[in-house]
C-alpha cells in the first residue's frame, strides 16, 4: 500500500524533495537498477500537468542510500497554472516487479513576487 505525502509547488520556485525508502526495520532500500516515475494529473485519471522519470530526468535515485530526489526547475514551475493536481510515484526494479510508492495532493500556488 503507497504511503500518504503531500505537498505545494510554487510557481518560479525550483521545486524539490528527497524522498528515502526504507524497510520495516529502518534501513534503507537498495535502488540500484531501478527505475521511477511520477506524473502530475488535474485529477486522478484527468489530463497530465507534468511527468517525472528516471530516464528523461526529474527523478534521481541514490543506490544504496534508498534516496529518490524530485525536482522540477524554477523555469518549469513557473510555467505550471495554478491549480490542485494529485500524483502518484511509482518505483520500479531491475527484475520488474512495480511498487506504487507514494500517493498525494499536490496543489501548485502562484507566487507573489513576480
Amino acid at each position: 500500500m503507497a504511503g500518504t505525502y503531500s505537498t505545494t509547488i510554487i510557481t518560479g520556485e525550483t521545486f524539490g524533495r528527497v524522498i528515502t525508502w526504507q524497510d520495516s526495520s529502518g534501513s534503507p532500500y537498495d535502488l540500484t537498477g531501478f527505475s521511477a516515475r511520477m506524473q502530475l494529473r488535474t485529477k486522478s485519471g484527468g489530463t497530465l500537468v507534468k511527468e517525472l522519470n528516471t530516464t528523461s530526468g526529474g527523478i534521481v535515485l541514490g543506490g544504496s542510500a534508498g534516496t529518490i530526489t524530485v525536482s522540477i526547475s524554477a523555469a518549469d514551475t513557473a510555467a505550471l497554472t495554478p491549480q490542485d493536481m494529485v500524483y502518484d510515484l511509482f518505483v520500479t526494479s531491475g527484475s520488474g516487479i512495480v511498487t506504487r510508492l507514494l500517493v498525494g495532493s499536490i496543489p501548485v500556488v502562484k507566487s507573489v513576487t513576480q
